[in-house]
């Protein structure tokens, strides 16, 4: 009996273990997502500042 109590008790707590480690990942890995997101977004702003400045600099090859 008690080692079926002392089975019965790791498992749920292995359950709980496990829960509580994937729930980690989940958040560490939805934080590295948003960070990626952000990064993305200043290069696409830069790559138009970048762009802006070079069509305003070289405007002979717009046609304008």
């Amino acid at each position: 009996m008690l080692v079926f109590v002392t089975t019965v008790i790791l498992y749920v707590f292995g359950f709980v273990f496990l829960y509580g480690v994937v729930r980690l990942g989940i958040r560490h890995g939805i934080e590295d997502v948003e960070a990626h997101r952000a990064k993305l977004l200043r290069a696409e702003e830069l790559a138009a500042y970048q762009e802006r400045t070079f069509v305003r600099e070289n405007a002979f090859l717009t046609g304008s």
